[in-house]
């Protein structure tokens, strides 16, 4: 029972109804409930960024810089040559950062064609290396299981046996 007051201040008795206390019993389920789905969730083994990211091939082509970066490449020796005293990267690409938003598109444009002509490039080696890699793979199924880095250390190896005889 609880004592609260009436319109005019007098106090006066509550009975606590079925409802207030469902609600409670319905909030302490629920309650459970959530933190069996937290248990089970917190079960699962998590994995990091570097796991679940596709290994990256290393003979694989390597991506074109950008036009900003040829042309930081380039704004990076006269930037030397005019501020000797700077080593710090990051004022030497703050600056090329701001020449790039002050240039026109007229002098963007022989680093935007040269950055279009790279990128062609390197879709027709990358087209070139995937197929590459598919042959290799069609032929490595017949091949044994050792790879041909393992391969070749085995030759190295008897190269180095044979040094050591002579």
């Amino acid at each position: 029972m609880k004592d609260t007051k009436g319109k005019k201040g007098a106090p006066m008795l509550v009975k606590s109804t079925v409802k207030d206390k469902t609600r409670k019993v319905e909030e302490k389920d629920i309650k459970k409930r959530k933190g069996a789905l937290k248990e089970a969730k917190a079960k699962k083994p998590k994995l990091s960024k570097k796991a679940a990211k596709a290994a990256k091939d290393p003979n694989a082509p390597k991506r074109p810089a950008t036009a900003f970066f040829l042309f930081l490449n380039e704004f990076r020796k006269t930037f030397k040559e005019d501020h000797p005293d700077v080593k710090g990267v990051t004022m030497v690409g703050k600056a090329g950062g701001e020449r790039w938003k002050d240039m026109s598109d007229a002098e963007k444009a022989p680093y935007i064609n040269k950055a279009s002509q790279k990128k062609s490039e390197y879709v027709k080696t990358l087209a070139a290396y995937k197929q590459k890699q598919e042959d290799d793979d069609e032929d490595g199924a017949e091949e044994s299981d050792k790879s041909k880095s393992e391969i070749n250390d085995d030759e190295d190896d008897e190269d180095e046996d044979e040094d050591l005889e002579d």
